[in-house]
């Protein structure tokens, strides 16, 4: 579980890519890639290490117009599967 104060970012190695060829966003890291959506994408593109998940969820829920508790269980999510998949770490 990811908490509100938490910092979200990509390790070293892992980047976001847009790919030309399949003309669709991809989460690169070493001899691995995830294919993304437009909402991984969303999600991917606000991490800059320096803002909290709350922060992040609250951005994404004031830009899409969506409730607050309702992104950031979808947001929690994506992002967990990620961080089990050693896609993405946290600062505390």
């Amino acid at each position: 579980m990811i908490a509100k104060e938490d910092i979200p970012f990509l390790p070293r190695g892992v980047r976001l890519h847009f790919d030309k060829v399949r003309d669709q966003w991809v989460l690169l890291a070493p001899e691995r890639a995830v294919t993304l959506d437009q909402v991984g994408q969303a999600i991917l593109s606000e991490l800059d290490g320096i803002r909290s998940f709350g922060t992040i969820t609250e951005d994404l829920a004031s830009r899409y117009n969506a409730p607050a508790e309702e992104i950031a269980k979808d947001t929690g999510g994506f992002l967990g599967a990620l961080l089990d998949r050693r896609f993405l770490e946290l600062r505390q």
